[in-house]
């Protein structure tokens, strides 16, 4: 038997518990994201056409855009294309239409893409970059954008997609996400209207029952369900698309705004027993298969009985100014669901960190009543000291009571310590759980979610059209019921190696555990999660037929690749710069169609391809997995699937019309539920005041 718990890490928390509508809805749009900003003038060119299509499949979404932008003006220019990094997506495919025809980029190393771009450009030859220019963007460069003439770009890109207590989340980023840095603020310009359609369509395949769908900020989108069990759902604006238009209100708009993430939601049928999943991937009998495993758990982790003690972190600086006011009324609606043995504080930073009084309160109606009162008044402004809150957010914890902190913030700290180092070190000196909360598309994503893994929590991403307060309350029931730690993971029966990702954690009731790895040969595979609940031993385990050869899922190589380039990141991002781990996330790029800090992605004519001798492997890679797209169509589920435990999947509480959500089983979900929905009346109510 091999052990892979050297090789093994639980993937931090995707998806929200909670799928009801998002109090983020009185938030100032804004500014858009994915626009063509001319490198030699300040008018921002035209949004012609904007269509977004997104495939839902077991285990992973695939997005595919297509714009198509106009050049008004009487000279030719060089545009620049900004567009926010989803999270844990890797960018497989960057298209520029030349002479009519789409040409697809190829990945090299970052210097020489630069290299060819520059000459491509000078000798006044089509041409498109590619780059990421951190973690937060990416930057694509377009040469020429002719006079009185449109240009016409695609980018696809593929992500996990998993269920967290029964619930499932994609956000399609839109926003900018409100960041302080001037630098990054100048690729966002504020003209976000598409002058001529805009589309959004979705399709989902699973292979487990889903019975609900919703996308809370988009009331026009048409939803329905097929015979089969697969789900569709279509957005449509603007003039060129009235007459396809899904709705009335629709087919009224002129210029559809992108300004607005757009969150869908699909909750997953009730009572399902725990089980094991496996996606492969394997081209021949003798070579490499790739697999992707899904452990899903069932309601068997016991409760955390005695009281917890919370810790809130909450940024409150200049770039909070369009969603202090809603997270404040979060951390209120929090705050009366805790049971009153809890106890609390609460804590803000900017310049500095700020208790907001001293010690834990106990969550009795009085104590949180006199917190909400207090709330009210609290200002913001000032730069991000992250370190400042973290470190007193750390201090004075009861080592006699379990321990959670909520770190909340949407930018990157730009007062005080900022190496990642820093804080790794920090997290590291405390025994407790952190759960840090990421606002929009502009804050320092990858290092939060490295530090609430180290320390066995979790990380969650919101977006302006998502749920603060369902989101708080999935960190808060974390520590309702024992999680699983001290994981180990083990196959028998054939080989398997390069499991990823690598860091350790805790699961959480109600997650999914995800993991990618190599196999080889084929037969029966014996898979063991093991692990310990309360000290106690814990053991999941499935057997499974590993096929021979299996064709259907070519892109579960590129998400094993990305997240094998993931693990080398977090290690460079502690260590500092190597040469060899940059050489080695490279060289992944390249082979698996990547792109990275350091692989860049170059669009030129064909012939000039053909004269550089650089081999159209993506290009290759793009094409099979578009067969592959098309023949599961029509296939039965690709998931070997096999039961774990003895105990039903976590279900989630409903309300009629289709809404609802648990904040991971237990007592909570009922409570946090009509919390919900009546935090969404008071919303709409002062959403119709204002409006009066």
């Amino acid at each position: 038997m091999r052990s892979l718990s050297g090789g093994f890490v639980r993937r931090a928390s995707l998806l929200p518990a909670l799928a009801l509508p998002a109090m983020m809805m009185a938030a100032q749009p804004a500014d858009a994201a994915g626009l063509l900003t001319p490198a030699n003038s300040s008018t921002p060119l035209a949004i012609e056409d904007h269509h977004v299509d997104v495939l839902i499949e077991d285990g992973y979404a695939t997005t595919t855009i297509e714009q198509t932008f106009r050049n008004p003006g009487g000279s030719d220019l060089e545009a620049v294309y900004a567009f926010p990094v989803p999270q844990h997506a890797a960018v497989g495919e960057f298209t520029y239409w030349i002479d009519g025809k789409p040409v697809t980029a190829e990945v090299m190393k970052r210097e020489d893409a630069r290299t060819l771009y520059e000459r491509e450009k000078a000798a006044d030859r089509e041409t498109a970059l590619a780059e990421q220019e951190d973690f937060r963007r990416f930057q694509m460069s377009v040469w020429p954008v002719r006079a009185n003439s449109d240009v016409r770009i695609r980018m696809s890109y593929v992500q996990p997609a998993k269920l967290d207590a029964g619930v499932g989340r994609y956000v399609y980023p839109l926003e900018e996400g409100g960041t302080e840095d001037a630098a990054v603020a100048s690729f966002w310009q504020m003209k976000d209207e598409v002058t001529g359609s805009f589309s959004f369509d979705v399709t989902m395949r699973t292979s487990y029952p889903v019975e609900a769908l919703r996308l809370p900020e988009h009331p026009d989108a048409a939803v329905r369900q097929d015979a089969d069990g697969s789900w569709h759902v279509s957005i449509a604006r603007g003039s060129n698309r009235a007459e396809e238009a899904v709705s009335a209100a629709a087919a009224q708009v002129s210029a559809a705004a992108l300004n607005k993430d757009v969150a869908l939601y699909w909750r997953q049928k009730p009572g399902l027993a725990g089980s094991l999943d496996v996606l492969t991937y394997k081209e021949t009998a003798e070579g490499t298969g790739t697999f992707m495993a899904v452990l899903t758990p069932g309601e068997d982790n016991a409760t955390i009985t005695g009281g917890r003690d919370w810790t809130f972190i909450l940024d409150r600086s200049g770039s909070m100014e369009a969603k202090f006011e809603t997270l404040k009324e979060g951390i209120g609606r929090t705050l009366e669901a805790l049971p009153s043995q809890d106890r609390f504080r609460v804590i803000f930073f900017d310049d500095r960190a700020m208790r907001m009084f001293s010690g834990f309160r106990s969550a009795t109606p009085q104590e949180v009543q006199q917190t909400i009162s207090e709330l009210r008044n609290v200002p913001i402004g000032g730069g991000t000291n992250l370190y400042a809150g973290l470190q007193d957010g750390l201090d004075d914890l009861d080592e006699d009571r379990p321990s959670g902190v909520v770190l909340i913030t949407d930018g990157v700290a730009n007062v005080g310590p900022h190496e990642r180092k820093d804080f790794v070190d920090l997290a590291a000196s405390q025994d407790m759980r952190l759960f840090t909360v990421v606002m929009g598309n502009g804050a320092d994503r990858p290092m939060l979610e490295h530090l609430a893994a180290i320390s066995g929590g979790t990380t969650m991403n919101v977006s302006n059209s998502d749920d603060i307060t369902g989101r708080l309350m999935t960190a808060v029931t974390r520590l309702s019921h024992h999680s699983l730690s001290d994981i180990d993971v083990s196959v028998d029966g054939v080989k398997v190696a390069d499991v990823t990702p690598e860091l350790k954690g805790g699961l959480y009731r109600g997650e999914q555990l995800v993991v990618f790895g190599h196999y080889w040969g084929s037969g029966p595979a014996k898979f063991r999660v093991r692990g310990k609940v309360d000290g106690k031993p814990k053991v999941y385990e499935a057997t499974l037929d590993m096929p021979e050869t299996a064709g259907l899922n070519p892109e579960i190589e590129r998400l094993w690749a990305f997240s094998r380039i993931e693990d080398e990141m977090r290690q460079l991002a502690v260590i500092g710069e190597d040469a060899d781990s940059e050489q080695s996330i490279a060289d992944t790029a390249i082979e698996y169609g990547l792109l990275t800090p350091y692989t860049s992605m170059v669009v030129v004519r064909e012939e000039i391809f053909a004269q550089e001798g650089i081999a159209r492997n993506n290009q290759q890679r793009l094409t099979a997995e578009a067969d592959a797209r098309n023949a599961r169509q029509n296939a039965a589920p690709t998931f070997a699937s096999a039961p774990v435990g003895n105990a039903p999947r976590t279900h989630i509480a409903s309300s009629g019309g289709g809404g609802g959500g648990g904040g991971g089983g237990g007592g909570a979900a009922g409570p946090a539920l009509l919390l919900l929905l009546g935090l969404f009346h008071l919303v709409r109510v002062r959403q119709r005041a204002a409006k009066a």
